[in-house]
């Protein structure tokens, strides 16, 4: 019988999903240019028909609502087409880090259990290598296209709900393990509509996706870009010249910079004499970037740079509200709230705190994430009190604006990487002849800081080459310190309850820095 209970047929005729939004498009311009990934080009309506092909091929293997399909691979149409199949089913993606060591990828992918993992030819050895878990494998290429082949290109039944998970990203955890953020349909959508409204994306504009896909930077505006009519070039890797072929050549959306990769855009564009046919804002975390180099990339290119706080948790909001103009160097950093969205600055009893006060933000909006997989503890306590705390401090200024304070706890965010140092101390206290350690910031003019370790030793003979080789045996590239400094254990600070007191040990190597 046809429903009739009013508040169930409103329900259902104001929600929106990743897929059905697709399907619009392909109405509205299916001969429009989709995607593109080198020479291989798409438009929305062959985009949707591969997109329906691989929702049925997974469908084959048992993939229904719920179901989570993991993806280890670089830059890539396959892995976009990946994203809006499984929103199709109501599947989840879990989107590996490839630049992880063994047996971090194989917790992570394990974490989810998925019942498929899509790996690109760069990656089989590395899945091979792993007890992944999966019942099945496939790999993008001969494999992935007959798939493709033999499944039907009609619409599969959209069963997907806006609450429905659609992308796991993972974020470094305080207790030395990942943990998977879930980022529903709705955050997607939400995502896009602060873009539009913050930073004037629109219709056309083209969104160069060179940042990891098992980042937000590049996920979450691959996938909006594609539900509001623009185009996604899949790049693979930081490749200046090919950015500077689609900057001249076509209008982009953001132009993501992080850390480590500004002063080289800015050299190649000059060189090459860069003319950009209009980008309307790059960069990120103008607070991690020299100053000069922000002014330098800006004047090249003739756009501004985003003054950003963003996470993987919220999106580009809370604070990325502030653009700075090209070639200007800012006297200040501070941020402006993001469209969308409620913050407050709380106390450590989540009392709100006073303006000029640090206060830790607490955030509600339709951007957010739907919590971290398979972590009740964790989210219940993140998300007290109806609000979601960032574990990052701030200030408010009279005029409104807000001054970054504190990273969340001790994170470090080495070229546009978060490393938290629980991980690499948990690595480097697993050696016997480890007394004790504790890993800080310091300071780098390329990558914006870094890791250093600052140990404690039962055994003189261990030397700082050891530590560094049993770094790299366990722990990706970017989280592995970058020096080790050795102090008796008598000299490490701490506080009345024992703990290493960081902020004194990252004074001290500073001296040491300096001195040497």
């Amino acid at each position: 019988m046809p429903e009739t209970d009013p508040s169930v047929l409103i329900r259902r005729a104001s929600i929106a999903t990743v897929g059905g939004l697709l399907r619009e498009q392909v109405r509205i311009r299916g001969d429009a240019i989709a995607l593109e990934d080198g020479p291989r080009r798409w438009t929305y309506a062959a985009f949707n028909n591969r997109v329906n092909r691989l929702a049925h091929a997974l469908a084959a293997l048992d993939i229904v609502r719920g179901d989570r399909i993991a993806i280890l691979a670089e830059n890539c149409a396959e892995y976009v087409e990946l994203e809006f199949a499984a929103a199709k089913l109501g599947a989840i993606v879990a989107a590996q880090n490839w630049r992880l060591a063994g047996e971090e990828l194989e917790y992570c992918i394990r974490l989810t259990e998925p019942k498929v993992l899509v790996v690109s030819p760069r990656f089989v050895d590395a899945a091979a290598a792993i007890d992944h878990g999966a019942e099945t494998v496939v790999t993008i290429g001969e494999d992935y296209e007959a798939r493709l082949a033999a499944a039907a290109e009609s619409e599969p039944d959209d069963v997907a709900e806006p609450e429905d998970g659609l992308v796991i990203l993972y974020t470094s955890g305080t207790t030395g393990r990942p943990k998977g953020a879930v980022i529903s349909h709705r955050a997607f959508i939400a995502r896009v509509q602060v873009y539009c409204a913050d930073f004037g994306v629109g219709i056309g504009d083209c969104f160069p996706a060179w940042a990891p896909m098992f980042h937000m930077a590049s996920t979450d505006l691959a996938i909006g870009s594609l539900l509001i009519g623009g185009r996604v070039s899949m790049v693979d890797g930081f490749d200046p010249e090919r950015l500077i072929e689609i900057l001249n050549e076509l209008p982009v959306s953001w132009f993501v910079l992080v850390p480590g990769t500004v002063e080289r855009m800015a050299e190649v564009a000059v060189a090459a004499g860069a003319k950009p046919r209009g980008i309307k804002v790059m960069g990120a975390m103008a607070d991690l970037v020299p100053l000069k180099q922000i002014a330098d990339v800006t004047r090249a290119l003739g756009a501004p740079y985003l003054n950003s706080f963003g996470s993987t948790e919220t999106g580009i909001p809370p604070a990325s509200g502030v653009m700075i103009p090209p070639g200007v160097i800012p006297a200040g950093l501070s941020k402006r709230q993001s469209s969308l969205c409620e913050i407050r600055l709380v106390d450590d009893d989540d009392n709100d705190v006073p303006d000029g006060d640090p206060g830790e933000l607490a955030f509600r909006g339709p951007t957010l994430f739907s919590g971290y997989w398979r972590a009740d503890e964790t989210n219940v306590r993140d998300f007290r009190g109806g609000w979601f705390h960032l574990g990052d401090m701030f200030r408010r200024n009279p005029d409104g604006t807000l001054d970054f304070v504190d990273r969340a706890k001790y994170m470090i965010k080495t070229g546009g990487e978060n490393v938290y140092p629980a991980e690499i101390e948990r690595v480097l206290l697993a050696d016997a002849r480890v007394a004790d350690a504790v890993v800080v910031r310091r300071p780098d003019p390329q990558w914006g800081e870094v890791p250093v370790a600052v140990v404690a030793r039962h055994d003189e003979s261990l030397d700082a080459d050891t530590l560094l080789a049993r770094c790299r045996e366990h722990l990706a590239g970017y989280k592995r310190p970058k020096a080790v400094r050795f102090v008796a254990l008598a000299d490490f600070p701490r506080s009345t309850t024992g703990k290493i007191q960081r902020h004194e040990v990252e004074a001290w190597l500073a001296e040491k820095e300096d001195a040497d």
